[in-house]
């Protein structure tokens, strides 16, 4: 229980008073508009680009790590898409982006400070490296997806498909971030020093970013209100709050995955799917009924999954 009061429910107060404000009309929905650009494409990238500035990339980029993380995500996905083609009968333009929605865990806005908050600033190491390629691969791969069943029938080429899905996968402020950070890190092993100053600046954005965006997730959340649709949204939770961590808890195991990196891995994968989840339901304009309840009912569900994930966790 004192898991619950000491580590998740800070995290869910800040998004809760953010959903308050939102309803009580204290923030109204261009401020909560305002502040998500803020975090999502300045505060958010500059945390990430911070991050991998000084990781150690010879270190904790592990196999097992990356492989249990990312081998659950692409399960949770197949059962995604294959639960909304062959059991809700839904489009496969609807199926991808159900998929995505299993796919795509809130590793950074809850992974990072519920971690943080269980096992301290120092466990975060793992999740650092599996955030590092998250964006850029799970985009990647979910544009990639959508591009090629959109196409299907077309005369558009292979090449220019992928093309297309580079392209907007490039242009995602976040993989700005985690790109920039990355050839940072290896710029300044190069011999680089950046001035005291620029890392200070950097810093003050980079604290900024949490809090903002969990607040502003609370005020985005208040729009989202279930309405039909419930087995898809049913399943999709399912998928991301049990299945995902339940395979890379599995594989983190299996591979022999130290304690530290078994932490980081299940933690982010028991995150609920984030507000990008939704965005990309947006983008391509399908199935976004079910994309934005489930970020709300596996947000909210999320604060029981994830006290049971803790306490399974040594």
């Amino acid at each position: 229980m004192t898991v619950l009061f000491t580590v998740i429910l800070p995290v869910f107060l800040v998004i809760g008073f953010g959903w308050l404000a939102a309803w009580r009309g204290w923030f109204g929905g261009e401020a909560v508009d305002g502040l998500m650009r803020f975090a999502q494409n300045f505060a958010v990238p500059v945390l990430l680009f911070t991050s991998m500035a000084r990781l150690d990339l010879g270190t904790e980029f592990s196999a097992p790590l990356l492989l249990s993380f990312y081998i659950g995500a692409l399960a949770s996905y197949t059962a995604g898409w294959a639960g909304a083609r062959f059991l809700f009968r839904r489009p496969p333009v609807d199926c991808v982006t159900i998929g995505f929605v299993c796919l795509f865990s809130n590793s950074l806005l809850l992974g990072v400070p519920i971690t943080e908050r269980a096992f301290g600033t120092a466990a975060l190491a793992g999740n650092w490296a599996i955030i590092a390629v998250h964006s850029p691969l799970l985009y990647t791969f979910g544009i990639t997806m959508m591009e090629f069943t959109r196409a299907r029938g077309s005369d558009l080429s292979v090449p220019r498909v992928a093309l297309r899905a580079l392209e907007g996968v490039l242009r995602t402020p976040l993989v700005i971030g985690i790109l920039s950070g990355l050839a940072m890190n290896l710029l300044t092993d190069a011999g680089l020093v950046m001035p005291e100053g620029f890392w200070a600046a950097a810093d003050m954005i980079a604290r900024a970013a949490l809090p903002a965006a969990l607040f502003g997730l609370g005020g985005v959340l208040f729009r989202y209100r279930p309405e039909g649709d419930m087995g898809p949204i049913l399943m999709c939770c399912f998928c991301a709050l049990i299945l995902h961590p339940a395979i890379t808890f599995g594989l983190a195991k299996m591979f022999g995955l130290d304690m530290a990196g078994i932490r980081s891995a299940v933690m982010t994968a028991a995150m609920a799917p984030g507000v990008n989840a939704y965005l990309f339901a947006n983008l391509y304009g399908t199935a976004r009924r079910v994309a934005a309840s489930s970020v709300l009912m596996a947000t909210v569900g999320s604060m029981l999954t994830i006290w049971m994930w803790l306490e399974l966790l040594p």
